[in-house]
């Protein structure tokens, strides 16, 4: 059994890899660590979960959850895991880190977007950026993963087909995408209460959200030039999901034929990622590790629009770093996972 350990297990994406971990046949939950609840059983702090996991949590002891468990997954806040995590930790055990501060290749990238020091620069050479459909021979052999962004999981997969074939131009890209309020966490803010969001929709971060560089580092390495992307986030008054729409101008002499083989190509036989005829839907994938994919071209205008669908605690946070432990220790990439979507009307 795989000994997991996780720290922030109490906020939205903790406590869906409590939910998934639970039934994992192949981990072991040895250590849960809640800095805001410490003391407090887990169970009492989520009553879903009465009977199914009560452990009382710990404090967010990096260095003791290492020496507990195989791997550690780190649910914090960006800013935080750059000054935990060191070369000795990563001796000791597999940190999956679902924060922001490994993602970036780029240490000025990363301090320039989200304006907080990197505190272990050293390490992000070792780090693997998680989206396991693109990096999978890369996270087999990691001991410092980089769980991916919820928003950049459903733009990269959905735009990624694309501009490795060089079937679109790299500039000019746009992304509308909307997500559920769980992705602003689970700590009181004014914009995401409940008198805020609901009969509303709004764009926010406009030009400034920090999933773009990811995005653009993700895309640019698979065309192997430099792309720029627009991208906008909504936020829309439901709990969970994430929607993009992407908009991309067509190559000459690129078709539907093209596009339809990049697709296939690049996903034919991966369990996660669903290619649809139909404009995907969140309620399609709620609660479940899937990414629902379709496209249309547009032979007036020349573009192409690109559409992904996914739950942005499932496959944009903790089913994704599931499925990098699995790849990591060997296991079946879909063990713990096998979540069916949860509407089914």
């Amino acid at each position: 059994m795989i000994k997991a350990a996780i720290l922030g297990a109490t906020g939205y994406a903790g406590s869906e890899l409590v939910r998934i971990l639970s039934a994992h046949k192949e981990a072991e939950l040895v250590w849960l660590a809640s800095h805001s609840h410490a003391g407090e059983s887990f169970s009492t702090v989520h009553p879903a979960f009465r009977g199914i996991c009560d452990q009382v949590l710990e404090d967010d002891d990096i260095v003791k959850a290492a020496e507990a468990a195989d791997v550690v997954f780190l649910a914090l806040p960006h800013g935080i895991a750059s000054g935990l995590v060191s070369a000795d930790i990563l001796s000791r055990t597999v940190i999956i880190d679902l924060g922001a501060d490994f993602r970036l290749h780029d240490a000025d990238v990363y301090e320039s977007w989200y304006k907080v020091t990197h505190n272990s620069k050293e390490l992000l050479p070792r780090a693997v950026y998680g989206l396991c459909e693109l990096h999978r021979s890369e996270v087999a052999s990691a001991r410092l993963i980089a769980n991916p962004g919820c928003y950049t999981t459903c733009s990269i997969l959905t735009l990624y087909p694309l501009v490795r074939a060089g079937l679109v131009e790299e500039c000019g890209i746009i992304i509308d995408a909307k997500s559920g309020t769980s992705g602003a966490g689970r700590s009181a803010k004014m914009g995401s209460m409940y008198c805020e969001v609901n009969e509303s929709v709004k764009a926010y971060s406009i030009t400034s959200h920090r999933h773009t560089p990811e995005i653009e580092q993700e895309l640019s390495l698979a065309a192997g030039e430099t792309v720029r992307v627009q991208f906008t986030p909504h936020l829309i008054p439901m709990d969970r999901g994430i929607l993009v729409t992407c908009y991309a101008r067509m190559r000459p002499g690129a078709g539907q034929e093209d596009v339809s083989r990049a697709y296939h190509e690049a996903y034919d036989g991966e369990r996660f990622i669903r290619l649809c005829d139909a404009p995907p839907e969140t309620r399609h994938v709620a609660g479940s590790n899937y990414v629902d994919i379709s496209w249309k071209l547009d032979g007036r205008t020349g573009n192409i629009i690109a559409m992904g669908a996914l739950d942005n605690l499932v496959k944009g946070a903790a089913g994704q770093a599931v499925q990098n432990m699995n790849i990591a220790f060997g296991l079946d990439e879909a063990e713990g996972l096998g979540l069916v979507p949860g509407a089914v009307v």
